[in-house]
């Protein structure tokens, strides 16, 4: 840790001696460098008021991961192929997407099929106070009223009605305790 000096703090304090600032790093979600690539993390779950034009309030911490994006003010919303829940990313998380849909075979049935999502996608701009207006068509995929759950899932998030996720989520961890499923292995520190 590195040591410096604090600005309202005297050159020499009583006794000759200097004092000292020891600033702490500060706890930061997002950007965190995961094999070399640089990888924002969505965490925890918010729920937040829809008012009656759709508009909603993204949490701090989200608009903070997604300030690292290429364009820190885009919301990407698409409905969920899994879910009744909506699938949210930043631009630099849909050009990886993309990336990733270009490996596939050109005339594949299954990159037409994972294309929708590119077709389903809504890009959101957030207004200066962190809101987004969530698109009718989005709001009804997701049996959004006038709440909604902002629900982070480390590089992507999830919009949902929060009691459906409630449910959702109770669901996910009963079937992780009963299959017993465990994260894969990571590399041994050295």
């Amino acid at each position: 840790m590195l040591s410096h000096r604090h600005p309202k703090a005297s050159a020499a304090a009583p006794g000759g001696t200097q004092r000292r600032y020891r600033a702490r790093p500060l706890p930061n979600a997002c950007g965190v460098s995961v094999g070399g690539s640089k990888v924002e993390l969505f965490l925890s779950t918010y729920t937040n008021k829809v008012d009656r034009k759709g508009r909603v309030s993204v949490p701090a911490t989200f608009r903070s991961c997604l300030a690292s994006h290429r364009y820190p003010n885009l919301v990407i919303l698409f409905p969920s192929f899994k879910v009744d829940a909506l699938d949210g990313s930043g631009s630099d998380r849909m050009e990886e997407m993309k990336n990733r849909l270009e490996a596939l075979d050109q005339f594949s049935q299954e990159r037409d099929d994972l294309a929708m999502l590119f077709a389903d996608a809504h890009q959101l701009t957030m207004d200066g106070e962190g809101r987004i207006i969530l698109p009718e068509e989005l709001k009804e995929h997701a049996h959004i009223g006038d709440e909604c759950a902002f629900v982070g899932l480390g590089a992507s998030f999830q919009i949902w009605e929060p009691s459906r996720f409630a449910a959702h989520r109770a669901e996910a961890r009963e079937r992780t305790r009963r299959q017993g499923t465990t994260l894969p292995a990571g590399p041994r520190p050295a």
